[in-house]
């Protein structure tokens, strides 16, 4: 079993409508990181958080999946981040885990951001997703699923929760406090990997890509510039904790009605 989970985050200055520049963008970034099992992306990390998929959406064999791909191949890691995926008509807010033999997972955002209207162009996910690497067991969500603590509930005993997130300066703060809070309540590593800058709808983002501990400690939590963050996590003490202090077996019954 492997104890130890390398994760390194990639939180860039996301070029608006621009997949050929932010794949320039992350070469340079990706560049950086060093030996890294898990390397993670933003949310919509090739484009920005759009509401026209139309002339932005890509296929499953598309240009920004097969970038992936060679990132997965040039660093012996998994890569996750969401992209706009387009299937039978359709749009997906789509976070994939690839490697460098393509897509290992995937899962389509669940809760669509009602407020800028992605429920619009958008067709929601109705399946939650958790994939198994190395013996850990990694949980796949995206940005506002963040607000929606059932859907996160740890009814699986994952390891480590995943958020991919294009999170806005002005609710920068619930940022930190929701991450927190799913990652005690779940007795779980968080993971948040969020983007800088600003785009042309006027929206600034401040970055704070972290991890979090079972604890509610931050591991590590980025500032508002662009650039690359590496940290290791600790399977044994996670499970070490879970066993001292099993506050999961006392969490309430619920019938989620979707697929697992």
């Amino acid at each position: 079993m492997t104890n130890t989970l390398r994760i390194s985050l990639i939180q860039p200055n996301t070029i608006w409508h621009d997949t050929s520049a932010n794949i320039g963008l992350l070469d340079r970034l990706i560049s950086k990181v060093d030996d890294s099992d898990l390397i993670i992306l933003p949310e919509m990390w090739n484009t920005g958080f759009s509401m026209t998929p139309a002339p932005l959406a890509t296929r499953m064999d598309g240009i920004a999946i097969r970038a992936m791909q060679k990132w997965a191949g040039q660093k012996s890691a998994i890569i996750g981040g969401s992209i706009i995926i387009t299937e039978e008509g359709q749009y997906y807010n789509r976070f994939l885990l690839v490697d460098s033999e393509g897509p290992v997972a995937s899962y389509d955002k669940k809760h669509l951001f009602t407020l800028a209207g992605e429920h619009n162009s958008y067709t929601s996910g109705d399946k939650l997703c958790s994939h198994d690497r190395d013996h850990w067991k990694l949980r796949l969500n995206v940005c506002y699923d963040l607000r929606f603590p059932v859907w996160s509930r740890n009814t699986d005993h994952y390891d480590v929760l995943i958020y991919v997130a294009n999170w806005p300066s002005p609710r920068h703060n619930a940022w930190h406090s929701l991450l927190q809070a799913r990652a005690i309540e779940n007795q779980c590593y968080v993971v948040g990997c969020n983007r800088v800058g600003t785009d042309p709808n006027g929206h600034t983002y401040l970055g704070g890509s972290t991890v979090i501990d079972f604890l509610g400690k931050h591991i590590i939590e980025m500032d508002e510039k662009e650039g690359v963050e590496r940290v290791e996590i600790d399977r044994s003490a996670l499970l070490a904790f879970r066993s001292k202090y099993d506050f999961l077996s006392d969490r309430d019954d619920f019938v989620l009605h979707t697929q697992v």
